[in-house]
């Protein structure tokens, strides 16, 4: 389990986050949600070591994490997948997701771990020697979380893995978030799309200025009217830029996670 414990944070001697705690089991998707700057992004540089704690804890399966470096943390088997992808555009996408595995030395592992990465996003086997910056923005995205994955990770944390994208590739997303929770992983989910995100989710989490004002399952909250409303960027009538696209959507999540959460 990844447990934090009464995390503060922040930039440049302003605290941004505030006594925040929270867990994620193995094979479950807690969402993130909250309105811009409300401390969402900064929770996950916390956690993963880009960001000094001011206080609080951090623990991976029972040991003690807090104040460990980025380097740490995936050694302990976390990982963040940062929003806007950052891929390194200038190298093939095979260099790409190889780097993702820089903590493994055995070149057995590393190869085993690229097929399973290319199961999950069989886009990107056609493209392996093909520069990362000549990809789509959604094969951009399936990339840096395929890089990501490349260290086996008991716990993935995803920063706005939709930011951008077409509905179509986002459905393609969501699919392999449902995928990945089926697989064990732990998801951590900050994710535009409130709605989507807490559709995807078994626990979710409100932050606002900084602090965490409500909690509950995803399906709880996605039925409060005023998180709805101030929270999500959308009224009564459906997801926000996805023309009416929220119901399928919602199917491919069902599809995807047909027994979660029973």
């Amino acid at each position: 389990m990844l447990e934090v414990s009464n995390l503060s944070a922040g930039y440049d001697g302003v605290e941004v986050l505030h006594s925040v705690s929270f867990c994620i089991e193995p094979g479950s998707v807690v969402a993130v949600v909250g309105a811009n700057g409300a401390g969402k992004s900064t929770a996950l540089k916390a956690i993963s070591g880009l960001l000094k704690l001011t206080c609080g804890e951090v623990s991976v399966d029972g040991k003690l994490m807090s104040g460990a470096s980025a380097d740490q943390m995936v050694r302990a088997g976390v990982v963040h997948v940062p929003e806007g992808r950052q891929v390194f555009t200038n190298l093939s996408v095979s260099d790409n997701l190889i780097l993702g595995a820089y903590a493994t030395r055995e070149s057995h592992l590393v190869n085993r771990r690229l097929e399973e990465v290319l199961e999950i996003f069989p886009e990107l086997r056609s493209r392996l020697r093909n520069y990362a910056g000549s990809l789509s923005g959604g094969q951009q995205q399936m990339l840096a979380m395929g890089r990501g994955l490349m260290s086996d990770p008991r716990y993935l944390m995803l920063d706005e893995p939709s930011l951008g994208l077409a509905p179509q590739i986002t459905e393609r997303i969501f699919e392999i978030i449902g995928t990945l929770s089926e697989k064990g992983k732990g998801v951590l989910l900050v994710e535009q799309n409130g709605r989507l995100a807490l559709a995807a989710a078994k626990q979710a989490f409100l932050i606002e200025k900084g602090t965490i004002t409500m909690s509950g399952t995803g399906a709880e909250m996605l039925a409060d009217e005023s998180v709805i409303e101030h929270y999500l960027g959308v009224g009564s009538g459906g997801a926000a830029g996805f023309g009416g696209r929220e119901e399928v959507l919602r199917a491919a999540l069902e599809r995807a996670m047909q027994h979660r959460w029973q």
